[in-house]
This record gives structure tokens, sequence and C-alpha cells, in this order.
């Protein structure tokens, strides 16, 4: 995929949904644009999932020093 940043994938998705939304789109234009969407939202969830796997959390501890632990969300 062409696509390399988050942020330019999401505005794709973004605006994909739009033209979906919208109605206007042939049937083989909706079934592109639907293809273009998944694609862009499964880069978008990959993208996500590999900066949460990177995100460290700093707990100061009772004396002062801080250690790193990994993120955890609550319901892991």
């Amino acid at each position: 995929m062409a696509v390399e940043k988050f942020e330019t994938a999401l505005k794709k998705l973004e605006d994909v949904v739009r033209k979906l939304e919208g109605g206007d789109l042939s049937l083989d234009d909706s079934l592109k644009a639907f293809e273009e969407g998944v694609k862009m939202a499964s880069f978008c969830t990959k993208k996500l999932d590999e900066a949460e796997k990177k995100v460290e959390l700093l707990l100061k501890k009772k004396d002062g020093t801080f250690v790193r632990e990994d993120f955890r969300l609550d319901d892991e």
C-alpha cells in the first residue's frame, strides 16, 4: 500500500465514507470505494495496533523514582 502515514489513510477513509454516504456513486464505483475504504481501515487499525504496542507509561514510585511499564488496557 502506498499510504505511509496514519493521518493520510484516515483522511482517505473519511473521504470514502462521505462519498458512500452521498449515495451518488454507481454500483461499480461504490464497490471500488468500499474496497478502498476497507484497505484504509485495515491500514489504520494496523498502525494503531503498532502504536499501542510501543506505548510505555512512566509511573512515579513512592520514593520519587520512575519505572517503565508496558501499556495495558484495563480489560486485558
